[in-house]
């Protein structure tokens, strides 16, 4: 899997990575795939929800270290 584009969103709280995301997203081609680095706990409840609402794959979600989580999308 080759990553398209990395979104370092580190740091930020509720709704500023899903904001980030979802504009990032819009940049992409159909079949490319997001990497997003994140702190807020939120995202990871957030992130499935959208990607089922906007069409978009969620193919990885895991924690990392210092409680970061590693999301990898595919953009429909």
């Amino acid at each position: 899997m080759e990553i398209t584009e990395t979104l370092d969103c580190k740091g930020l709280s509720c709704p500023m990575p899903m904001m980030k995301l979802s504009k990032a997203m819009k940049k992409l081609k159909s079949g490319d795939i997001l990497e997003m680095l994140g702190t807020d706990p939120g995202t990871k409840a957030d992130l499935p929800a959208w990607c089922e609402k906007t069409g978009n794959e969620l193919l990885e979600q895991e924690e990392i270290e210092g409680g970061v989580t590693r999301m990898v999308i595919k953009k429909k």
